[in-house]
């Protein structure tokens, strides 16, 4: 799974005008979420693997990520003492989920900054970001798709998407203008890339990796009901003498 968010990635970063190399982890998180930091270092939420329908939409996401390293969004708008705060990010990369622990208890150092931008610099990241992803080879159409399909989910159950909304909020005339740039500034194509069965492969995966984990959490709920052994409701001369947690313990009987 890893190796497949990176490749894809790294596909787009080789058609884009980033100046750095990118490092890209995924990160077992269920929100809908991505966020790429100055350097390069890149996070993909698994949540955003599982919500996207096809590799194309996954790619735009990430498209706008880089597009705002490469536009160097972060830097621009970040104080130096942010900026200082953030030269601590790199220890997030040692690997594994050691790495992904560190993250957690660093998050706090990682400036908003660097995280929510102002409304032209989302309008710039999305423009570059749909170049990219047509440069790749990728349906720009998924930009739009799969951003709309995520604000009308947001709008109808409020708070589901929040972590995506609340660093990249989407609004209707972003969505107008990335309309409005696919169709006058990338000339239709006879074939896109939409999706893989490489992508279908490692979305099924997670699913099945996340319904099992919601199975063990349910079974490890003590609020859930449980069987109890009514004390006396056993047969035999033993059951009325027997004492304590005796009553309460099951039994085999044979036949």
């Amino acid at each position: 799974m890893a190796e497949y968010v990176n490749r894809v990635g790294q596909n787009i970063v080789r058609n884009s005008d980033a100046k750095v190399p990118f490092t890209i982890k995924v990160v077992e998180d269920e929100s809908v979420n991505a966020f790429a930091l100055p350097g390069g270092f890149f996070f993909v939420n698994t949540g955003l693997i599982l919500k996207a329908d096809n590799e194309a939409e996954l790619a735009g996401v990430m498209a706008h990520e880089i597009a705002h390293v490469a536009a160097r969004h972060g830097t621009r708008q970040a104080t130096k003492a942010e900026l200082a705060n953030y030269m601590s990010i790199p220890l997030i990369f040692m690997g594994g989920w050691a790495g992904y622990g560190i993250r957690q208890a660093a998050g706090f150092l990682v400036p908003m900054s660097l995280l929510k931008f102002s409304r032209a610099y989302e309008s710039d990241a999305d423009m570059l970001g749909l170049q990219y992803m047509y440069k790749t080879g990728y349906d720009p159409a998924s930009f739009v798709d799969f951003f709309e399909k995520i604000e009308a989910l947001e709008k109808k159950k409020h708070g589901a998407v929040a972590e995506l909304f609340s660093s990249h909020p989407m609004t209707d005339d972003r969505i107008q203008a990335a309309q409005k740039n696919i169709q006058q500034n990338l000339e239709a194509r006879p074939e896109y890339v939409v999706n893989t069965s490489e992508f279908n492969e490692v979305k099924n995966r997670l699913a099945m990796i996340e319904n099992r984990r919601k199975v063990d959490d349910k079974s490890g709920d003590p609020n859930k009901p449980q069987l109890r052994k009514r004390p006396g409701s056993g047969s035999g001369s033993g059951d009325a003498d027997s004492k304590g947690d005796d009553d309460e313990r099951p039994t085999l009987k044979r036949r």
